[in-house]
C-alpha cells in the first residue's frame, strides 16, 4: 500500500515528558519505564499520576526497554566512546550483563513471552534471541526501525527513514510466519522513537519534542 494513502494515527495523548529527550519507553503494570538520552537516566513513571516515583543510574545510555515479566525488565545499554550495545537484565534493583549486541549494535526490544527481540536500525531487521543469547531467527523490516512491541502474538513495528524528513509508520507482522509479512498500517506523523502497548493504548516518545505519545490505530 502507498505511504500516502495510509490513515495516520489516532492521537489520545500528547504528554510533556518529565525529563529532555526521552529515548526509551517501556509499559509495565501501570508504570512506564523511560530514559533520558541526554541525561543518562532511567526513570519510572506513574502514569496515573504523571510522576516520576523512581530514578536509576544505568550502567550506560539506555537506548530501549521492555518488560520481560516477573517485574523483569530488558535494557539495551550504550557503553564506552563507541556507544557500544549490550543487553542488560534488571531485577530487583541490580543490572546484569545478558549479552553483548551483534557488532554492538543494536537498539529497540520487545518480548513475545517467551524470547527476547533486538532491532537493528541499519541492518533493517529484527532478531529474535534464545535463553542463552543466541539469534535463533531473523526478520526482515524492509526499513530503519525506530521501535516494536508485541500485541495478541503479532509484531507492530515503526519502521521508515530518520533522514532527511522522518518518516515513520506503523506496521504489523506475524512472528510465525516462515517469511513474514510486513504490513504498514498507518503514518506515524512525528518523529518517534520506541514503542510501547499498555493492553489499550500505544506509547511512544516524540523525543525532539520532549513529549510522549499516546494513539490508537485507525479503525
Amino acid at each position: 500500500m502507498n505511504q500516502n494513502r495510509l490513515p495516520n494515527i489516532v492521537e489520545h495523548k500528547c504528554l510533556g515528558s518529565p525529563t529532555i529527550t526521552p529515548q526509551a519507553l517501556a509499559y509495565e503494570r501501570d508504570y512506564l519505564w523511560m530514559s533520558s538520552r541526554d541525561l543518562g537516566t532511567l526513570y519510572k513513571i506513574d502514569i496515573g499520576t504523571w510522576k516520576i516515583v523512581e530514578e536509576i543510574d544505568p550502567p550506560g545510555i539506555v537506548w530501549a526497554g521492555v518488560s520481560s515479566g516477573d517485574g523483569e525488565m530488558c535494557f539495551t545499554i550504550g557503553k564506552g566512546l563507541n556507544d557500544d550495545r549490550y543487553v542488560y537484565r534488571y531485577s530487583d534493583g541490580a543490572f546484569s550483563r545478558l549479552f553483548a549486541c551483534p557488532d554492538f549494535t543494536g537498539s529497540y526490544l520487545s518480548y513475545d513471552g517467551a524470547n527476547l527481540y533486538l532491532s537493528q536500525w541499519y541492518e533493517k531487521r529484527i532478531l529474535k534471541y534464545d535463553e542463552k543469547g543466541n539469534v535463533i531467527c531473523k526478520i526482515d523490516i524492509g526499513a530503519e526501525i525506530c521501535g516494536h512491541t508485541f500485541v495478541d502474538g503479532m509484531i507492530y513495528v515503526l519502521r521508515g527513514k530518520e533522514k532527511p524528513n522522518e518518516d515513520w509508520r506503523i506496521a504489523r507482522l506475524d512472528p510465525q510466519e516462515e517469511t513474514p509479512r510486513v504490513k504498514d498500517i498507518a503514518v506515524v506523523p512525528f518523529a518517534c522513537r520506541s514503542l510501547t502497548f499498555d493492553g489499550e493504548l500505544f506509547w511512544s516518545n516524540y523525543r525532539a519534542k520532549d513529549a510522549i505519545i499516546s494513539f490508537a490505530l485507525p479503525n
